[in-house]
């Protein structure tokens, strides 16, 4: 059939670049699986039929010994920023035809170690977000015959994929534009210790004081990322202990605990006082706070999208993107 001897059995990789779609596509549509659109599925069948592709039992189990899954290690994410990120993964990787295996590690070195190795032999490819780990500790943890991307990692890993926040620019931009709307004295909310993010963006802000607002002693006050956060420096505004115009947090969970704060005591934002965060989460969209929008849900999708990629024969991936935040400007800053 199709012009094929025996020798010349047509194999699923004879019928995928007939039908020009990946491999996975032709298994997914042979195997009667969803997540493939009905032209596809069709076209696939047409060339398993002129090729004569019969898949036999030991071909199937072959085709079927991968897992069709992903591996997602993150870190203890706060509220909508890791509901929104896991969205977009999920949406990707349900769009191509995989699943994913979700894992949260928390701040042990040790834990997320065991959360990594636990993905060993259940998954076809890594996502790891590791803004609080080593270099040394990913290269120990990772396995190694698995391709992966790291999300806001060492700055240090060069052959491997990674997606990086620019922080800097974002802070800069954020900053730049409190000044602008006249605001000279700024407080910045700084996320956890050793957080990569977190230390960027508090770095960035004294630069970004610096420049702006030349003599000027930068305030950086400690957060965690978490509303309670935000709620702490509002309460320190109300008492008096400092004086501010203008509050920039690390993130919108601080920024939106501060919001809280600051309204809860009759403090007028953005009157008094602007807020603002970093990330734009739902929540930061419908209270109409000021932020930098990162795109989580899509950052999410470009994150698996490299790893399928990848695993559907795209050759090696080790390049560092720069992911741009952009900034929104609100009610809470507006003026």
């Amino acid at each position: 059939m199709g012009g094929q001897d025996e020798m010349g059995e047509a194999t699923i990789r004879d019928v995928a670049r007939h039908a020009q779609v990946s491999i996975a596509s032709v298994s997914r549509a042979l195997n009667g699986l969803g997540n493939v659109r009905a032209e596809t599925r069709e076209r696939v069948i047409a060339a398993a039929a002129e090729l004569g592709y019969v898949p036999h039992a030991g071909a199937r189990s072959l085709s079927l010994a991968r897992a069709h899954a992903i591996g997602v290690v993150l870190p203890d994410l706060h509220g909508e920023f890791f509901s929104e990120f896991v969205r977009g993964m999920d949406r990707e990787a349900s769009r191509r035809g995989y699943v994913m295996l979700l894992s949260v590690m928390h701040d042990d070195s040790e834990q997320a170690a065991v959360a990594l190795r636990a993905m060993r032999g259940r998954v076809d490819g890594l996502v790891v977000m590791a803004p609080h780990l080593s270099e040394g500790m990913l290269r120990r943890a990772l396995p190694t015959a698995l391709p992966a991307l790291i999300i806001n990692g060492p700055r240090s890993i060069a052959d491997i994929a990674t997606v990086r926040l620019d922080n800097a620019t974002a802070t800069e931009a954020m900053v730049a534009h409190l000044v602008a709307t006249g605001r000279r004295r700024i407080v910045h909310i700084a996320g956890p210790d050793g957080n990569i993010d977190a230390d960027e963006r508090a770095t960035a802000f004294r630069a970004s004081i610096a420049r702006h607002l030349p003599g000027t002693e930068p305030i950086v006050l400690p957060g965690d990322f978490a509303e309670e956060g935000g709620e702490a420096v509002a309460r320190a505004v109300a008492a008096g202990e400092f004086a501010c115009d203008a509050v920039f947090a690390a993130n919108d969970m601080m920024a939106l605990g501060c919001l809280q704060g600051l309204r809860a005591a009759g403090i007028d934002v953005p009157g008094q006082v602007a807020v603002a965060g970093f990330d734009d989460i739902p929540l930061a969209r419908y209270l109409g706070v000021t932020t930098m929008r990162v795109r989580i849900a899509e950052l999410g999708e470009e994150a698996i999208g490299r790893v399928i990629n990848v695993l559907e024969g795209e050759g090696a991936d080790t390049r560092a993107e720069l992911h741009q935040a952009e900034l929104v400007v609100r009610a809470t800053s507006a003026g």
